[in-house]
């Protein structure tokens, strides 16, 4: 995983890929936030059939049983399992092949021409940059750059 994501994140998504994937899930992705006693670790999970909260809550079983064994996030925090939604957060270049032609909102961890933020649609995925058409130009997006990155509120309007 290149993408700006914390090393615990990553830490936990190699913990919990299979024991997600033996349920039946896709694990989309893990995002922790460290703010103290407010620490919070996301899980996205996905399926073809969708997600519901008994799935949420079955995920959220297996996972804290893992985390309680495997004991890698010192101190408090909450665990939140949900599916990725349709504002879904991009986590892998596979993801942003996935959905290349839709409308992202990106937010960058180093400045390019003076910028951070970028908004446009996906046109593409080359070697690792990100191909962001936005205000009549190509903008080439080194992948290790995004630091969040969501899809736009209507999957069903592909520009």
């Amino acid at each position: 995983m290149s993408m700006v994501v914390s090393k615990k994140a990553e830490v936990v998504q190699g913990l919990i890929s299979s024991g997600v994937i033996d349920l039946g899930y896709d694990l989309w992705g893990v995002e922790y936030i460290a703010q103290g006693k407010n620490s919070v670790l996301r899980i996205y999970i996905d399926s073809e059939n969708g997600i519901t909260v008994d799935d949420c809550a079955r995920v959220s079983h297996q996972v804290s049983g893992i985390l309680d064994v495997e004991d890698i996030i010192a101190g408090e925090y909450s665990l939140e399992v949900s599916s990725p939604g349709l504002e879904r957060p991009l986590f892998t270049l596979a993801q942003f092949i996935e959905f290349e032609g839709y409308e992202v909102s990106l937010r960058l961890s180093t400045a390019i021409s003076g910028r951070k933020a970028f908004s446009g649609k996906i046109a593409g995925v080359v070697d690792d940059e990100i191909l962001l058409e936005a205000e009549g130009q190509t903008h080439k997006l080194p992948y290790s750059y995004i630091a969040k990155a969501n899809l736009s509120m209507d999957l069903d309007k592909r520009s």
